[in-house]
């Protein structure tokens, strides 16, 4: 990145740089080295005195009063210590040793020894040598030994406390700073290339980094880039990379902060920090500031239950002035991520401080063929990969969930020995993020297993032989997962955000195919079906509350807002109809679902063999693709279209079709392809 010549050429944030962890360890190595000159300095002193006295040879008293008798000892001085006893003193002197010549000037040898001075030895030390008195005065040497210890060590409490009041008071001053930090580019650098599946959220960013690169092209016809840009999605969506995208292709200061860095448990400290990043971005301008997971910050205020937080209130209103109010800001662009807008409070909202919500929903088939391509670049895929099968048997799956796929793909391609990452191991990697890892070694009971097969051969049969379900992709019998026994997995050839009456109805009956094989060859139903169910309840739900498909209820909505219940504002919220009303409802569902139960006994009941064919063949070998299954059943096929070329799928052309259950309720659905059982299971 190109700087604008204010920003800092390391890349590091400008503002108060954070604390050292090396300075938490000075304060131990000043006392470690004040302990050494406390301890060291008087050692020093008494070995200096033991070392002056290294070179004079100490003599017993006997000797000393042989060499004084034969009037070896050349000279004698009486040291007069205070610090001695009155009696005990230490002569110092020079004398011949036994085998030198009296005389020798040259061969005196200094002594010392320690006497009791009495009138005999001084009346000897007169008559025999020249003798002498020295007064030795130590009381400023053991005043000095005796305090320098005490001095040093309160002056060694007073640096360090000193010290420490500084540093709090240091880091009191800090709590009020920003925390945001100025993204380097010289870090993994990641750009618009390295984002996939979204691309109106990054022609929407674009214009944003070509408006700060070049305002003037803009602002020809009067045009005002916007102040905020909220980008609003479920997670894994890649809000956050797309922000690390833009940090990489702007040219201009990038500041990058979390929500929950504002509060702190001092009062006016999540203020203080936005008014210093605000500040910190004015010096920077135009710069981009980054605010991930602005919810934990902008939440409503005024909810009306338990009282409100003061404290982020404070932080939400100073954000609130800083991005509009009195003071202009022109140059700062706020960026914010969250995955809850509902909670966030309207203020923040309105056009002048977010001008622009991007929506970054969950990519569509070609979206996940892109984010797949750009995940597989990192690893060595197979000759038989075809990604598209992959897109199109993940709906629902965010980017960070095709990024789990691909690495666990190739984890299990790394286990198994192999050179490149097969198709067979993405599939794997694709049932197991969904469902859960197989369980082959879970000893299940031979009747179990007779029942999981029927149930899911009744799944397969009764979705072939409708019209609008969703294309056979794999049935099987093993066990994965925690709670599923079984499951039969379909493909859809491309993503639905439609779907119409009979193709609702298809769906429901393929949902309860499982439990009506159940009980038309066991003569009852087990607990297997029991997501089934769930699932063909709740899209019969909203086929009658919501979607209007219900000739006695009307195209009347039943249903409250579609939003997550945000306490004290949506606590006290009730139903809008009557109980009347509700039993309505209640029968024109249950009517729903009985008119596809009776369609999937139909099926099944007339090709009753077929269902006896595919049962015994899932017993025999446990997976049939939906080829084998076809050929099985004596059904041909044609492949899907192919997405971008990435090879063809096959599908099987239109069956053999049982006229419909008529019924009075039927209709669109929220597009599954399958169900998921608690036992024996499918999936979409």
């Amino acid at each position: 990145m190109a700087g604008n010549g204010k920003r800092p050429t390391n890349g590091d944030s400008p503002g108060p740089s954070r604390p050292d962890p090396r300075m938490g360890r000075q304060p131990m190595r000043m006392l470690l080295f004040w302990m050494v000159v406390l301890f060291a300095f008087p050692t020093l002193v008494l070995l200096y005195r033991a070392g002056h006295d290294e070179d004079t040879e100490p003599l017993p008293w006997h000797e000393f009063e042989s060499l004084l008798r034969s009037d070896r000892v050349h000279s004698a001085i009486v040291v007069e210590d205070p610090s001695s006893g009155a009696m005990t003193k230490t002569i110092r002197g020079l004398y011949w040793p036994e085998h030198v010549e009296v005389g020798n000037v040259t061969a005196l040898v200094p002594y010392r020894v320690k006497v009791v001075l009495t009138e005999s030895l001084v009346e000897m030390l007169r008559e025999h040598t020249e003798y002498e008195a020295e007064q030795r005065s130590n009381l400023v040497g053991s005043v000095i030994l005796s305090l320098l210890p005490i001095v040093i060590l309160v002056g060694l409490i007073y640096f360090l406390f000193s010290r420490q009041l500084r540093a709090a008071g240091r880091g009191a001053l800090q709590f009020g700073k920003s925390r945001a930090r100025m993204i380097n580019p010289n870090q993994e650098r990641v750009t618009f290339k390295d984002v996939s599946g979204i691309n109106e959220a990054k022609e929407e960013m674009q214009e944003i980094i070509e408006y700060l690169r070049d305002p003037g092209r803009f602002q020809k016809l009067g045009g005002r880039i916007p102040k905020g840009v909220l980008m609003v999605g479920p997670p894994g969506t890649g809000k956050t990379l797309l922000a690390r995208a833009i940090a990489g292709e702007a040219d201009v200061p990038f500041f990058s902060i979390s929500g929950s860095d504002f509060v702190e448990m001092f009062v006016g400290v999540g203020a203080s920090r936005v008014r210093d990043m605000f500040e910190e971005g004015k010096r920077h301008a135009p710069c981009l500031v980054f605010i991930d997971e602005i919810d934990a910050v902008g939440r409503s205020r005024f909810t009306g239950i338990g009282g409100g937080h003061d404290e982020r209130e404070q932080t939400l209103n100073a954000l609130l002035v800083e991005m509009d109010g009195f003071e202009t800001n022109s140059g700062i662009i706020v960026i914010a991520a969250t995955n809850r807008p509902d909670v966030l409070d309207p203020a923040l909202l309105r056009p002048g401080r977010f001008d622009r919500q991007i929506r970054i929903d969950l990519p569509d088939v070609q979206g996940r063929l892109g984010i797949l391509k750009l995940h597989a670049k990192r690893i060595k895929l197979g000759q038989d990969v075809d990604l598209g099968t992959i897109a199109r048997g993940t709906p629902g799956f965010s980017g960070a969930d095709l990024a789990n796929l691909i690495n666990e793909a190739a984890l299990k391609a790394a286990r198994e020995g192999k050179s490149a990452v097969e198709l067979t191991d993405l599939e794997e990697a694709r049932d197991k993020v969904a469902w859960g890892k197989e369980r082959r070694s879970r000893k299940i009971d031979e009747k179990d297993r007779r029942i999981t097969a029927y149930h899911e051969a009744g799944h397969a049969l009764v979705g072939i032989m409708c019209q609008d379900t969703t294309p056979l992709h794999k049935v099987t019998i093993i066990p994965r997962g925690i709670a599923y026994l079984g499951a039969t997995m379909h493909l859809p050839e491309q993503d639905r955000y439609t779907r119409s009456q009979g193709e609702l109805h298809d769906e429901l009956a393929m949902m309860l195919g499982g439990r009506v094989a159940e009980k038309l060859v066991f003569g009852e139903v087990t607990s297997g079906a029991a997501a089934d169910i769930r699932q063909a309840t709740d899209i019969a739900k909203k086929m009658v509350c919501q979607w209007g498909m219900s000739e006695r209820m009307g195209a009347l909505s039943y249903t409250g807002r579609e939003e997550h219940i945000f306490l004290g504002r949506d606590i006290t919220r009730s139903e809008d109809y009557s109980p009347e009303t509700a039993r309505e409802l209640d029968l024109e569902i249950r009517k729903v679902i009985d008119d596809a139960e009776a369609r999937a006994t139909e099926i099944l009941t007339v090709h009753r063999d077929k269902l006896e064919k595919l049962a015994r063949k899932l017993l025999e070998v446990e997976t049939l693709t939906a080829q084998q299954v076809y050929e099985l059943l004596g059904l041909e096929y044609k492949p899907l279209s192919p997405l971008e070329g990435d090879g063809a799928t096959e599908r099987p052309v239109e069956p053999l079709r049982v006229p419909p259950v008529p019924a009075a309720a039927a209709g669109p659905g929220e597009g599954q392809t399958a169900t998921d059982d608690e036992t024996p299971a499918e999936e979409s």
